[in-house]
């Protein structure tokens, strides 16, 4: 039987062996973990954002450059299919009032299981603890639990190793060193930012912030942030992460909903006896938080009302930069789309395949980034069944 080898366990590669083995190919999954799609489960925690309930031409904008190459994969793959597939596996799915699609369960954990039951149904073999190390000419070698090194003698490969970061759960990237191709180098994406607070602020920890706007370069968000003991983070900052990446300065409008002028004009009410604080809760209706956000970064004050609403729409984040990118949600980097032809085979190396967070793209949280796992994952598998079929 013609014998396909997936290394990666997490979405993309269990995507990948599941429609191979629909195809009747024989597939073997290599894992480096003791259990697979740790990140996926990781990312269940907080509700599984499967996807984004919008059309294929909404969604590509927010793959940036690589929208192009992963165009194809997203169309076979979109949206519908994946709650259909979800449903398929036994989870009832929803979407959210922004459109993102959850499991009602809003655990991974169940759609994982009933996942691996349907590949083990479909006679995919899982082998944990086997770590891709390299190759041997053309096959791959793999290093086993006890330390013995094997080589996979297989018709094709599909590479679904993941990116750089959370390497404790198995992305740490390390196949950019004998992939055997020039990579683009990883880069934190989706990432929070540290911040080193004033005391003032200590008692705001944990909090979320909302109703505001980020802006960085050319990255615009109105989502929630969370002030941490580390610093921001969050949906809100996650968006325009890539801008601070590039060098851009991190902008917060506290006001995205009034103009300068409607600003400056409450400003403008007779104070009293009211401090500045009191002034800010009362005119603006800000919260304690947006308060203590606009003090500890707005200080100190002009004298005019309209200066001083300028500022309050568009307060300089002072911060020291990205959390280190092994914190990151994801990272941008890796395989690029010019080493892959249109059915992501590497042109370099015949029959091998590459899937998932490796290849370089970036897009934000919110759906979009399981999404293009899954899609290119499956449009992997796909490609691999053309090319071993006559």
């Amino acid at each position: 039987m013609t014998h396909v080898a997936v290394i990666g366990g997490g979405p993309a590669g269990l995507a990948a062996a599941e429609v191979m083995a629909e195809a009747g190919l024989s597939v073997t999954v290599f894992e480096a973990k003791p259990t697979v799609a740790r990140k996926f489960l990781m990312a269940g925690k907080s509700g599984l954002n499967l996807t984004k309930a919008e059309d294929v031409a909404a969604m590509l904008p927010h793959y940036t450059e690589a929208a192009p190459w992963l165009t194809p994969a997203l169309r076979a793959w979109d949206a519908d299919a994946i709650t259909a597939w979800g449903e398929g596996l036994g989870q009832e799915m929803f979407a959210g009032s922004t459109g993102r699609v959850f499991p009602t369960a809003m655990k991974a954990s169940p759609l994982l299981r009933a996942w691996l039951q349907r590949l083990e149904g479909l006679g995919v073999t899982i082998r944990p603890r086997h770590r891709w190390t390299g190759w041997d000419g053309s096959s791959p070698r793999i290093t086993g639990p006890d330390g013995e090194t094997l080589t996979i003698e297989t018709d094709a490969t599909i590479l679904a190793c993941g990116g750089a970061s959370w390497a404790r759960l198995g992305s740490d990237g390390a196949w950019a060193d004998w992939i055997g191709i020039n990579t683009a180098p990883f880069a934190a994406s989706n990432a929070a930012l540290s911040v080193h607070w004033s005391p003032h602020m200590h008692k705001h920890m944990g909090q979320p912030i909302k109703g505001v706007g980020w802006r960085a370069g050319p990255y615009r968000s109105r989502g929630e942030a969370i002030a941490s003991w580390r610093g921001l983070e969050g949906g809100g900052i996650y968006s325009v992460s890539r801008g601070v990446r590039e060098g851009a300065e991190l902008f917060l409008d506290l006001l995205p909903d009034l103009s300068v002028d409607d600003a400056a004009r409450r400003l403008a009410r007779p104070r009293g006896k009211a401090s500045f604080s009191n002034h800010l809760r009362k005119v603006l209706k800000l919260s304690p938080l947006k308060i203590a956000l606009a003090q500890e970064w707005g200080r100190p004050w002009p004298d005019d009302t309209l200066r001083t609403a300028r500022r309050l729409k568009k307060l300089r984040v002072a911060h020291t930069g990205l959390r280190p990118m092994d914190e990151a949600i994801s990272t941008a980097g890796g395989v690029p789309g010019a080493a892959l032809d249109d059915t992501l085979m590497l042109r370099s190396t015949p029959g091998v395949f590459c899937a998932g967070e490796m290849l370089d793209w970036e897009a934000p949280t919110g759906g979009y980034l399981l999404t293009a796992c899954l899609a290119t994952g499956r449009w992997a598998g796909q490609g691999a069944v053309r090319y071993l079929t006559p």
